[in-house]
């Protein structure tokens, strides 16, 4: 692998987080694509010695998509679920991440960081994949490992799962 050092953001990149619902009245809810607006990252390729460095803005998450409701998204639900994200779930804490290992590995690299979350931070692993020009990677995450209470509603009968997914895609030019 080569040595390459990129400097991201939604300018260039995209950064996304998952969601998924569950509960008794999930179909009443979305699964949610979730884009993150304002961030900044640098990433460097250099086999052994590679790192990611990673800041965001978590006021900044702009509902791209609900997918499997039972009706549409309108612009009223997508501004309540922004609304919700800043005031209730993240609460407008910034992001970090910075990798503590990365081990090349086929088709890209095995990393190891510490992800923070406003005050709480927890070491984190998953894989990079690197081909065809472009660096791709989901990131597993359990909200309640950061102190994130997951966003429920109608008494608990609709609820966003623990897990989410942080899904990365980079053109590396």
């Amino acid at each position: 692998m080569s040595t390459n050092s990129h400097a991201l953001g939604p300018q260039n990149a995209a950064l996304q987080v998952k969601t998924y619902r569950e509960g008794m009245a999930q179909k009443v809810g979305h699964d949610l694509v979730l884009d993150v607006t304002r961030w900044a990252a640098q990433i460097s390729l250099n086999g052994a010695t590679s790192s990611i460095m990673l800041e965001a803005d978590s006021s900044s998450l702009e509902v791209r998509q609900g997918v499997n409701g039972v009706k549409p998204l309108s612009d009223k639900d997508k501004g309540e679920i922004k609304k919700s994200i800043d005031e209730k779930v993240l609460r407008k804490q910034p992001i970090r991440f910075r990798s503590t290992a990365m081990q090349p590995k086929d088709g890209g690299y095995s990393v190891q960081g510490e992800l923070s979350i406003g005050s709480e931070s927890r070491p984190v692993s998953f894989d990079l994949g690197v081909s065809g020009g472009r660096v791709t990677g989901i990131v597993p995450l359990v909200q309640r490992d950061f102190g994130i209470k997951p966003y429920s509603a109608m008494m608990g009968a609709l609820k966003v799962r623990d897990d989410v997914e942080i899904v990365v895609d980079a053109p590396l030019a």
